[in-house]
């Protein structure tokens, strides 16, 4: 597993004869350590596209320091105190030990395989820096931060797009403070300190930018790339209805982008998170569906139904096995109960394993890295209808009472269905349905507010309470087919009908919580937001 760090640090253009000041003048600075002096070599890269540069991203090996290893520095974005985008930037860092020279290590290819979608990463540029490090302390002998003094020699490789005859190294000077254990208040202290010097705020984030600028490669991103409406605002109450998409659909790619390292590390709840992300963007893409070219919206949802399902099956095999340890645990003590337990690790966790092997199958393959490519132009080149011009909130009105009526056809079609297996799947509709109407609803609180928030709650709460009777139905057939067994023992099949039973009494009581909640809920649903 690769450490990880938030970098919260500001960086400086100086001239090669600037000074270093006397650092004690920064306000909250009462010592300067020994400097300390490092040779680094560092390369970097990126695919032939720059993908990792559209996202603001930067992967390098470096070779001296305290900290030689391969770096990979997550997208930036402005730090909390700053009061402008001059201001100290924070990044989370990803180290991994040296390995060898060309081979990214699983533990950070894990976080980059989402953005590198089947491409190598390359050599881009060559760094060779001289750092000068000056720890700077507090009264109390902390260790505020660190002043770097870097002379840096950069050489941009043919793979980065340099042009045969241009001059592909150059040099430069950089300051660069870096919070250890001081508080971002450091930064407007050393402002006036290191300009008296001679220093300016960099005019790059990074020095890969720095040593790229001018070439055919991208530069690398401030931010990451995707379509969100006008300055980060969110969708307006009078503005047009594909804010509304827009906005959701962004915040649903980059939930994706987030989570999809997560599942390739097996970490808990992942896999949760990246299916709950799909399946919001699915359903939104299908209410607004008429706003936007049909066939777009057709294929993509079509390749989130199928992602959906990739990771549907992990996850219901886990819910199933984490639901049904707890009630064999339940079971009386003794070599039955012992047996029905480990009889249910065995089949649960041979397709937990199974199915989270084929997902992991999945996230590498060509369709899931074009559904993200997909997704992405999607959002950034919408194709709109001449519909999406429409006012957002009386749009937003009319998807949510569209959703809205549609569970309310499903809770009657359930009231008309015939007891058994009928029964069962018209309730697993109403759940489909609220889950559809609390994503809906989700997607136009920017512009109704408590409203739709309360909306969200009640589909919600629907929701959860029929997952609970579906979880129950799908674990009762499990342990009958289970206690069928002729070659079972008489005590372990007995210990099987008492799960089984469970299970029974478990499903009524939630249709029962089901109805009730429906009742209480019904006309709120009804007046949608208004």
């Amino acid at each position: 597993m690769a450490s990880q760090q938030v970098e919260v640090e500001k960086k400086y253009d100086v001239g090669a004869d600037a000074e270093v000041p006397d650092l004690r003048l920064v306000p909250g600075v009462a010592r300067v350590g020994e400097p300390r002096v490092d040779r680094l070599e560092a390369v970097y890269f990126d695919t032939e596209g720059s993908a990792l540069a559209a996202r603001g991203i930067t992967l390098r090996r470096r070779v001296g320091g305290h900290d030689a290893g391969w770096h990979a520095k997550l997208p930036p974005e402005a730090s909390q105190d700053a009061d402008s985008a001059s201001g100290p930037r924070r990044r989370r860092e990803l180290h991994a030990p040296l390995g060898q020279p060309g081979v990214v290590p699983d533990s950070l290819l894990a976080h980059l395989l989402v953005y590198l979608r089947g491409d190598d990463p390359l050599p881009v540029v060559r760094l060779e820096t001289q750092r000068t490090t000056y720890p700077l302390y507090g009264e109390d002998g902390v260790h505020l931060a660190d002043l770097a003094d870097d002379q840096v020699t950069a050489q941009v490789l043919k793979s980065s797009g340099a042009q045969d005859g241009d001059s592909d190294t150059r040099q430069w000077r950089e300051w660069e403070l870096e919070l250890v254990h001081g508080s971002p208040e450091l930064f407007p202290a050393a402002e006036d300190v290191l300009t008296a010097a001679g220093a300016s705020p960099a005019g790059h984030g990074s020095k890969l930018a720095k040593a790229l600028q001018g070439t055919e490669a991208k530069v690398p991103a401030d931010d990451v790339t995707g379509a969100v409406p006008p300055n980060n605002a969110g969708p307006r109450k009078k503005g047009p209805a594909s804010e509304l998409l827009a906005a959701y659909l962004a915040a649903q790619i980059r939930e994706i982008l987030a989570h999809d390292p997560e599942v390739r590390l097996e970490q808990p709840e992942a896999v949760h998170q990246l299916r709950s992300a799909t399946r919001r963007a699915r359903s939104a893409l299908a209410a607004y569906r008429r706003l936007y070219s049909a066939g777009a919206v057709r294929r993509l949802r079509d390749e989130l139904k199928w992602l959906g399902g990739v990771l549907g099956a992990p996850r219901d095999a886990d819910v199933m096995l984490d639901r049904l340890r707890g009630h064999a645990a339940e079971l009386p003590e003794g070599e039955a109960a012992a047996a029905v337990a480990a009889r249910l690790e065995e089949e649960l966790g041979n397709r937990l394993d199974t199915s989270y092997r084929k997902l992991q199958k999945a996230l590498l393959s060509e369709r899931y890295f074009r559904l993200l490519d997909d997704l992405d132009a999607f959002s950034s080149r919408p194709p709109v209808r001449p519909q999406a011009a429409a006012p957002a909130r009386k749009t937003a009105g009319k998807v949510v009472a569209k959703a809205a009526r549609r569970l309310r056809r499903a809770a009657k079609a359930v009231k008309r269905s015939r007891r058994g297996a009928q029964h069962e799947t018209a309730l697993h509709d109403v759940r489909k349905d609220a889950k559809r109407l609390r994503h809906v609803a989700e997607s136009v609180v920017p512009v109704h507010g408590k409203r739709a928030s309360k909306i969200v709650q009640a589909a919600h709460r629907q929701q959860s309470i029929l997952g609970d009777f579906h979880d129950s139905v799908v674990a009762r057939d499990l342990l009958a087919v289970l206690a069928a067994d002729p070659d079972l023992p008489e005590a372990e099949a007995s210990a099987f009908v008492t799960l089984h039973t469970r299970q029974v009494q478990l499903a009524a009581e939630a249709e029962a919580k089901y109805w009730k909640a429906r009742r209480k809920s019904r006309r709120l649903l009804k007046r949608g937001v208004g």
